[in-house]
């Protein structure tokens, strides 16, 4: 019987693959990130207590007095807003944020990396529509996972770049 060369080449791409295959999923599986144990240096880098705790601030955004806008103007400022979410999130004082998807006074929230509602309200002065009045905060502290500190650093993983 003779082997054809596009038979050879088909039968060297399904052997290269059958090969490097499981290697691919093995390191995909194994990642520190899928443990199941009790990883004391994660825990440690996380800010994590015994429980797997720790303390943050949530911020509740809501409908400031001040949201009667043209268009340009509320075009700049939910740029500046989510211009000052990106860079608190990437110097690591904002854990997550996100709106609410109905219409209502209650507009999103933040969750804050610190420990006091005085560093939050610090942080909330520095946002744009909370200057303007187009957003005021409602801070509780609160006592949440410390895995959320991982929360940024997927979400780069998942958001598609920007053209």
């Amino acid at each position: 019987m003779r082997i054809t060369a596009p038979f050879t080449i088909l039968l060297f791409v399904i052997l290269v693959a059958c090969e490097t295959a499981p290697e691919v999923v093995a390191t995909e599986v194994t990642t520190a990130e899928t443990s199941t144990a009790y990883d004391p240096a994660f825990a440690a880098r996380v800010g994590a207590d015994d429980y797997g705790m720790k303390q943050y601030v949530m911020a509740f955004l809501k409908a400031g007095p001040n949201r009667d806008r043209d268009s340009t103007e509320a075009a700049r400022l939910q740029a500046g807003h989510m211009a000052n979410i990106r860079r608190m999130a990437e110097a690591g004082e904002l854990v997550l944020a996100g709106p609410f998807l109905d219409d209502g006074e209650l507009r999103g929230i933040y969750i804050f990396n610190v420990k006091t509602i005085e560093e939050a309200r610090a942080l909330t002065a520095t946002d744009p529509a909370i200057q303007a009045g187009s957003l005021v905060m409602e801070l509780k502290p609160w006592y949440g996972s410390a895995a959320m500190m991982e929360i940024n650093a997927m979400h780069s993983r998942l958001k598609k770049p920007s053209e």
